[in-house]
């Protein structure tokens, strides 16, 4: 089965980067010249993906709407001969489905994927919004080609630094393939002497729809929240699971700082803007070290 839709959960409310957050939801944050979940959606559409469900909140209304048609808007760029600017957004919904569902309270990312239970009932991709990669192979085509072969829930995954492993959950497993991973447990956040390996879960996954039922069975944790990662270790106590090294670079617009990085790295990729933008940085840096 191929996979085409995907789950994008979006409800958060971005305390991180607050006060920016405020009435602007994170995922809407410009990369450049476009928000963050339009660039997760050109992922996914380059991935094989026709159809992307949205896992909403209250207050974040600018998320669908951008993905909606304006026409007094595009009626103004038509007759100002400025209709490129808008070209990229309408080629991608030419594209792709969108649409949405609610998550009325902030359960976790466990009960945010559990709002498509009654709505996917197929192997889907599952995308973090706040979070995007660069790279030639993007996750969403590597993770659905890997499904092709493997027809199994799958996790992207990356290599962090032993000392960064707290900030993520963690697989353990075996290397079975080039970059591929046989799992046989997962740790939330574990302590770095705890950590059964330096591979971190990646804001990307394939589930099947057993996760649905995983989640019914999954207590809420700290907080109030169903963590996605105590359903994905009940799933794997009843099917495969498998881990993928991910080719791609990942970048979190998470916070002030990541968002900034992120940006100057994409910048940074496009050689006629960095042209642009090396002189006024190495500017600034000259009169901070004269100062």
């Amino acid at each position: 089965m191929l996979i085409h839709k995907a789950l994008i959960p979006v409800a958060g409310f971005g305390t991180r980067m607050l006060p920016a957050a405020k009435s602007v939801p994170k995922e809407m944050l410009p990369i450049l010249d476009r928000p963050t979940i339009q660039i997760v959606l050109e992922e996914a559409v380059a991935g094989g993906i026709d159809d992307a469900l949205l896992v909403t909140s209250q207050g974040k209304d600018a998320i669908e709407n951008h993905f909606r048609p304006n026409e007094r808007l595009e009626q103004r760029l038509h007759s100002s001969g400025k209709d490129a600017l808008l070209a990229g957004i309408n080629q991608l919904m030419a594209k792709l489905k969108v649409h949405s569902v609610e998550q009325p309270e902030q359960r976790g990312l466990g009960d945010a994927v559990h709002r498509a239970s009654h709505l996917i009932g197929e192997p889907f991709l599952c995308m973090l919004g706040d979070t995007i990669f660069s790279g030639d192979i993007l996750p969403a085509r590597q993770l659905i080609d890997a499904y092709a072969h493997m027809g199994t829930a799958i996790i992207g995954l990356e290599e962090v630094p032993p000392e960064k492993v707290g900030r993520y959950g963690i697989v353990s497993g075996q290397l079975i393939g080039e970059g591929i991973l046989k799992l046989d447990g997962l740790v939330e956040k574990p302590a770095a002497h705890e950590a059964p390996s330096n591979f971190a879960v990646a804001a990307r996954y394939i589930l099947t729809p057993a996760i649905f039922g995983c989640l019914d069975q999954t207590p809420p944790g700290k907080g109030g929240e169903i963590q996605l990662t105590d359903a994905l270790r009940l799933l794997l106590s009843r099917e495969p699971i498998h881990g993928v090294i991910l080719k791609s670079k990942r970048h979190d617009i998470g916070n002030p700082l990541d968002w900034l990085k992120t940006n100057l790295t994409f910048a940074w990729r496009d050689p006629r803007l960095w042209e642009q933008l090396r002189p006024m940085i190495e500017s600034l840096l000259h009169e901070r070290r004269r100062y």
